[in-house]
């Protein structure tokens, strides 16, 4: 044990808690049985098993609000190692359970056997065909392969609410549709072609012209059964009648019955069956889209109307008039709004009983718009809104930040409303379609149920498409609030098949929930063909059992989980995973929402228990040292919780007082320590990689690795020991050069003048000098102290920063310029609730900016680009995020090369200051992908605006990375 190694017991919940029935029980304390561990390792190589308790824990939660814990993970990397977890599986008579990104909503993604997380190493988009169609692997998201089309002015047919993180497997295993795609543009109607794995191990690609003759040979039996079940519905003219009329609708309920009759051989029937399956069929490999236009000309409203069904009935003439998406939003969920950025505050004074249509037209040119938007006035012209307008031009608007603003708001309607909901409570989204012109009888209908037993739900939904969702909240530790939640579902599935004949799941697929429902919409035959079609295709129910056909009829309460009350910061969240996709350790070890689920668990257990005491001795690795602090989880929650910020003040609360006061005084001598720092750094240089690499090694083992840094070689030499000279009464701004651009020099300083020298330079030459304060050293943006959760040092470091700009800004007359984007982000943002009351009012009167957006805004029009290179991809760094600057850098950028590539897969690089020292297995995972974009190709310039962040991407591509700043003055370089 490493002397300083933190105290796992200081992570301990310190609130008194009772034991919650939904626990994991204390026999689960050392994780997946041995035999299971060592079988499954002895197959696929340790790496890929994941046996700790709290690797079972993690993986135990979706967006649903069921939980399963499962017996082990498994990580495949190919086809292979699934087709070895399948054969496992079925000489063992175990099941298996397929997870992507785990964003479903009924369950889908858990099982309490083997699971199978299918997002870590599937993930990649060919585009095929000019944009025409796209091969797209199961663990890509919809909005990295709806990046990739963009350039070609091509988008996918699903558009989920969730794009931001579901992944195109579980799209297309669930069906889902999302704003636009309706019945004619989801998955099961332009998927052009699948590549699966049936459960027996045979892999199908259903583009192969042998494809049929194949299967014949390897799965006879299949085969025959398959067309004998066409055979059969076919023959029979009722149950066919009733098959399509289900599907004029969106219906997702169950298997795709239709696919026998669209499909006229066993390969075209079970490409059909595999869309909506649930991964109750087999694993889906590899799946090719048909794409459609990317109809750029748009134009958005947002109006209010006075009641729910009062919106409602205008939906179908909006529909008439060409609109793409008709959203409703209820009175409960615009009041939920408002905690998502930009939302209005007012938002939250709207009476009870109002409610909103999104109306969106979208056009391949601004001709067709007009005439849509003239279409949208005499539609207009007949409502009567809450708030009445008098021309469309007052209620429609082609300025994208505000459609933008609209559909943020719209999109975040789960999250929104799960983290208003009143804490310690579960949450349940349910969707539902009728046909759209009974979409307000619906709406009346479902309030009255609601009301009837005493929930007060928030409603939203595709309108256009009769669709509707719903949330409601109860406590799923209390047996009568269940019972209450039973009896609404019971209620709710009889009104919407026999008042409406409608589909109890309109694109989130069956699931736990509805699963008990599906002979209710479907009735007794054709429940029955379905239970023989997963005989078929599946005949020893290895995948997924009770995901789709439960014979239980209260299989929908098992597995109700509870949600323990938590830290403020995190207890908002309803586990809808939207953050994961974004966090720089999600293939590492845990993303944000498994570091709370994390937590939930430690608070469902009595105090002391052996699981958890295992969780704990796991948090302190796999959620708190390897987070990066970035809290881009923040900028992907719609509500924006931040967990990088709850890791923080985990760090803080594992700190001795010892070790806080010594933090404190680094802060208050930092002159000396900044000084020390970059003696070391230009020592260093003298001593050499290697024998610095095994110095620090030997102490990283003996004190701590979250203590210790690793010596890297792409660490670049000491800074210059003295700044440029500048004057101050010419001066446009002040320049203020940060403590890691003081402290490191240049890793090529054969290529020109220092960050700080090109600053000054540049700067001059558009004719706006800045300014170098004497009394720099010894100052910092407190984010040292910030990110590693000592509260004193930072304290002491951010009031001092703020009172010493104060001063050299002349009290706010002159901008402050900073030449790191995270150091800039601290200053003007992260300092503030550390500030005193009187250091706080200095701080409002500052005006802090990026050098990015100094040099963009101010330099660059007035600055002659003399020459450029060829080509230079850019890294934008995660503070550019919080900031809103990254255009900024393109922008520049641009200024110095022909051709600028932004990587589809930039990210954080997880350096975080020196966490990429301490933990360099965490950059080189949050930078996978993103590296392997840079390094596919050569370029002329790799280009940032962050000394650490550049040293990380140095490190995972391997190319020499540098800041804009230089590369602009080098451009403008008389």
């Amino acid at each position: 044990m490493p002397l300083f190694e933190p105290n796992p017991q200081a992570l301990r919940p310190g609130t008194k808690r009772s034991p919650a029935p939904d626990r994991v029980p204390e026999l689960h304390a050392k994780g997946t049985p041995r035999g299971l561990r060592e079988e499954l390792t002895e197959l696929l190589g340790a790496e890929k098993v994941l046996s700790k308790i709290s690797d079972l824990v993690r993986y135990a939660s979706d967006a649903s609000p069921y939980r399963f814990v499962p017996q082990v993970v498994v990580v495949p990397e190919d086809i292979d190692d699934i087709s070895t977890i399948l054969s496992y599986a079925h000489g063992k008579g175990r099941e298996v359970v397929f997870r992507a990104a785990g964003t479903s909503l009924n369950g889908q993604a858990q099982g309490e056997d083997i699971l199978v997380d299918v997002r870590r190493h599937w993930a990649g988009v060919e585009v095929l065909d000019g944009g025409a169609r796209a091969r797209i692997r199961p663990g890509t998201t919809v909005l990295r392969a709806n990046a990739a089309l963009a350039p070609h002015g091509r988008v996918l047919g699903p558009d989920p609410a969730s794009a931001i993180a579901c992944t195109i497997g579980g799209v297309v295993a669930n069906n889902a549709s999302g704003m636009t795609a309706g019945t004619t543009r989801n998955s099961y109607r332009t998927v052009s072609s699948l590549t699966f794995v049936l459960p027996s191990g045979t892999v199908v690609d259903t583009a192969d012209p042998d494809a049929d003759a194949e299967l014949a040979r390897a799965e006879p039996r299949l085969c025959a059964e398959l067309l004998a079940l066409k055979a059969e519905i076919e023959a029979d003219p009722e149950l066919t009648a009733r098959i399509r009329a289900k599907y004029a609708i969106k219906n997702t309920n169950g298997y795709r019955l239709d696919a026998f009759l669209d499909g006229d051989t066993p390969v075209r029937i079970l490409r059909g069956l595999m869309v909506g399956s649930e991964g109750t069929f087999g694993f889906i490999s590899e799946v090719v889209f048909d794409t459609l236009p990317l109809d750029r000309a748009v134009s958005t409203a947002l109006l209010f109307f006075p009641s729910l069904p009062a919106a409602a009935a205008a939906v179908p003439r909006f529909t008439e008039a060409g609109a793409l998406a008709v959203e409703l939003m209820d009175g409960n969920t615009l009041r939920a709004s408002v905690s998502v950025t930009g939302v209005p505050a007012d938002w939250a004074e709207l009476p009870r009983e109002t409610a909103a249509l999104l109306v969106e037209f979208r056009a391949p040119d601004a001709a067709a718009l007009d005439a849509y938007e003239r279409a949208a006035a005499e539609v207009l012209a007949g409502l009567r809104l809450v708030a009445p307008v008098a021309s469309v031009e007052n209620a429609f608007t082609r300025d994208a930040g505000k459609i933008s603003g609209y559909w943020k708001a719209r999109k975040a309607f789960v999250t929104a409303v799960g983290g208003s909901r009143p804490s310690g409570t579960t949450l349940i989204t349910e969707d539902f379609a009728v046909p759209p012109f009974r979409l307000a009888e619906a709406c009346a209908a479902l309030l009255d149920l609601q009301a009837r037993h005493g929930f007060d739900a928030a409603v939203a939904g595709h309108a256009a498409h009769g669709n509707l969702h719903f949330l409601l909240a109860f406590d799923a530790a209390d047996p009568s609030d269940v019972e209450r939640y039973a009896g609404f579902m019971d209620e709710f599935c009889k009104l919407t098949v026999e008042r409406f004949d409608g589909s109890l799941k309109a694109e989130h697929a069956t699931g736990r929930n509805i699963a008990p429902f599906l002979e209710l919409e479907w009735g007794t035959k054709a429940t029955d063909l379905m239970w023989r079609i997963k005989e078929a295709v599946d005949p020893d129910g290895v995948l997924a059992p009770r995901i789709v056909l439960d014979r239980d009829p209260h299989a929908h309460l098992r597995g109700l989980k509870t949600i323990p009350t938590v830290e403020r910061i995190a207890d908002p969240c309803i586990e809808c995973g939207f953050c994961e996709p974004t966090c720089p350790s999600h293939d590492l070890t845990t993303t944000p929402r498994q570091r709370i689920v994390l937590r939930r668990e430690m608070m469902r257990q009595p105090d002391g228990s052996p699981v958890e005491t295992r969780l704990l001795e796991s948090y302190g690795y796999d959620a708190v040292d390897t987070c990066a602090g970035d809290s881009t989880c923040k900028l992907a929650c719609p509500v924006g919780i931040d967990t990088g910020a709850l890791m923080k003040e985990f760090r803080h609360e594992r700190h001795s007082p010892r070790e806080e006061r010594i933090a404190a005084l680094a802060a208050k001598d930092f002159r000396a320590v900044e000084a020390s720092a970059r003696l070391a750094v230009a020592a260093a240089d003298r001593i050499g990689d290697r024998v610095l690499a095994s110095v620090t090694g030997l102490a990283r083992r003996a004190v701590s690795t979250d203590l210790v840094p690793e010596w890297l070689p792409e660490l670049p030499g000491a800074a210059a020991r003295r700044l440029p000279r500048t004057h101050r009464p010419a001066a446009a701004a002040v320049y203020y050069p940060a403590c890691v651009n003081r402290i490191f020099g240049d890793p090529d300083e054969a290529r020109g003048p220092s960050l700080p020298e090109a600053m000054v330079a540049v700067s001059a030459r558009a004719g706006k000098p800045v300014w170098i304060p004497d009394d720099v050293a010894g100052t910092c943006c407190a984010t040292i102290w910030h990110s590693k959760g000592y509260e004193r040092g930072n304290e002491v470091m951010a009031n001092r920063i703020v009172e010493a700009a104060w001063g050299w800004t002349a009290g706010g007359t002159l901008p402050l310029v900073v030449d790191a984007s995270s150091c800039t982000l601290g200053i003007a943002h992260e300092v503030v609730p550390y500030l005193t009351e009187d250091n706080r009012a200095l701080h409002a009167e500052l005006t802090v900016l990026d050098s990015l957006v100094w040099a963009a805004d101010e330099l660059l029009p007035r600055l002659d680009v003399r020459r450029r290179v060829g080509s230079a991809v850019v890294h934008p760094t995660c503070s550019m995020r919080h900031l809103g600057d990254e255009e900024k850098l393109t922008e520049l950028a641009r200024a110095c090369a022909e051709e600028v590539v932004v990587p589809a897969d930039a990210g954080c690089c997880a350096f975080a200051g020196d966490r990429g020292m301490l933990h360099p297995e965490l950059t080189a995972a949050a930078t996978a992908r993103e590296a392997a974009e840079v390094t596919a190709r050569p370029f002329d310039a790799h280009l940032s605006a962050n000394r650490m962040c550049e040293i990380g991407m140095d490190r995972a591509t391997g190319r020499g990375y540098g800041s804009v700043l230089q590369a602009l003055e080098r451009a403008t370089r008389p």
